[in-house]
């Protein structure tokens, strides 16, 4: 039987196809829309919102942060720049992108009310949930749905009719400031993800899912997708030899170069240190971090994608740093400017959800730690640090995670009614050292 070759392209225009019929001609009061990292969640959410637009349907936006909300109006922008977009924002005094300006069709304030009767209005959904005594909008669409708490969802439910839900259901969950544990189980429990709290309700609603990243290289898909996304796998939208890292200055031998040396030909490094249990800002981790970055500038990096066939230069906006801590990327950043590396973006992963590099250098969450705790554990937490680079990711470490994984089982409370979630943070970490493991680089600073 001749197996018929996949075509990604083709496959993710199928599914786009699919969701968007469900939103404009369904009946459901919601359509759900999995993706996973990459696979074009706001290129989606910008073309839905166009053709309801186009079809004479009131649309309203919500997304999760500021930063979301402008970079939405500004691709609706570019994509249809006569088209009246509200911008919704808070009394702050920098509520928005200044970028924001400079757009004729862009309508900016604080009220609904002067926003009523355009195409479509764009809100966070902190900002929609003070919205009141206005017409319901026909259709909603709710950007990074997963990240949005069912709290947040009842309390802008009743301004529109139908919604779009599309998020990536292997990030990071909801952030809550109080314990929720009262709640747990519980059908109304605000602390739960929007989604799974409208499909616990609504069981029958049409669920999508994106079938391709567009981000992650074929040497990181298979990975990711396995490990994150074991019910609802993808592919990446490229071929082995379609991206290719290469540098201009050859290795010195270290360890930083060896690593690098293993990313660039394989998509994964691993730079293992001695094992030691540390302080959370483990010192030495946080040099050899600086060190890998410092190295990947200096040795004159060059980038080929299906972007550009001609070499691209590696630039330091072009890299990213993520930790678990804000107090570890706050390390890594003075490193950095001991070294005299300026123009990286240093941060957590919660705050590196929805961005995307070209290399990404990351602290694992347990390297050495005496213990592997909830937090650490946190699958989401591993999934977008393993998933924001498009070329090639290196990883420091110390070693003996793998040991202290089997010395520290999950011990977390199960509880009843609550959905469990797979593949849970032990067994993702698991599968992601065991592979990193293949692409090791021993090293003693």
């Amino acid at each position: 039987m001749t197996s018929v070759a996949f075509d990604p392209a083709a496959a993710a225009s199928r599914a786009t196809r699919e969701i968007l019929d469900d939103t404009l001609h369904g009946d459901a009061r919601g359509v759900v829309v999995d993706s996973p990292p990459g696979a074009g969640k706001s290129t989606l959410v910008v073309r839905a919102a166009l053709e309801l637009a186009a079809a004479g349907r009131p649309l309203m936006v919500v997304a999760q942060t500021n930063a979301q909300v402008d970079d939405l109006v500004l691709r609706l922008a570019e994509k249809e720049p006569g088209l009246p977009v509200g911008r919704l924002h808070s009394n702050d005094s920098d509520p928005y992108d200044k970028a924001l300006d400079d757009l004729d069709h862009v309508r900016k304030s604080a009220k609904a009310a002067d926003l009523a009767g355009l195409d479509v209005v764009v809100s966070t959904a902190a900002k929609w949930a003070h919205v009141k005594g206005v017409e319901p909008w026909g259709h909603a669409i709710v950007d990074e749905a997963y990240q949005m708490r069912s709290d947040a969802l009842l309390a802008v439910a009743g301004l529109f009719e139908r919604a779009l839900f599309v998020g990536d259901p292997g990030q990071l969950d909801p952030f809550s400031v109080v314990g929720a544990d009262q709640w747990a189980g519980l059908s109304y429990d605000p602390s739960a993800s929007a989604v799974s709290t409208l499909l616990a309700h609504n069981p029958d609603l049409p669920q999508h899912r994106l079938p391709v990243s567009w981000r992650l290289p074929a040497s990181a898909a298979p990975l990711v997708s396995a490990a994150f996304y074991p019910y609802t796998p993808f592919r990446s939208g490229t071929g082995a030899g379609d991206r290719q890292l290469s540098f201009g200055v050859p290795s010195d031998g270290s360890g930083p170069d060896r690593v690098l040396d293993e990313a660039a030909e394989s998509g994964w490094g691993l730079l293992e240190l001695p094992a030691r249990l540390t302080p959370r800002t483990d010192p030495e981790a946080v040099r050899a971090v600086a060190l890998v970055v410092r190295r990947l500038l200096d040795r004159g990096g060059a980038a080929v994608s299906e972007r550009s066939a001609d070499p691209v230069p590696l630039t330091a906006d072009r890299v990213a740093v993520g930790t678990a801590h804000r107090d570890q990327a706050a390390a890594v950043r003075a490193a950095l400017a001991d070294l005299g590396v300026a123009g990286v973006t240093v941060d957590t992963a919660n705050r590196l959800q929805g961005r995307e590099y070209d290399v990404t250098v990351v602290l694992h969450p347990l390297s050495g730690r005496p213990d592997a705790t909830a937090f650490h554990l946190e699958t989401g937490r591993l999934c977008v640090l393993a998933s924001r680079h498009r070329h090639a990711c290196v990883v420091v470490c110390r070693a003996g995670v793998a040991d202290l994984l089997d010395e520290h089982p999950s011990t977390e409370p199960v509880r009843l009614g609550v959905t469990v979630k797979f593949p849970d943070g032990w067994e993702a970490n698991h599968a992601v050292l065991s592979h990193l493991s293949e692409h090791r680089i021993p090293w003693s600073p």
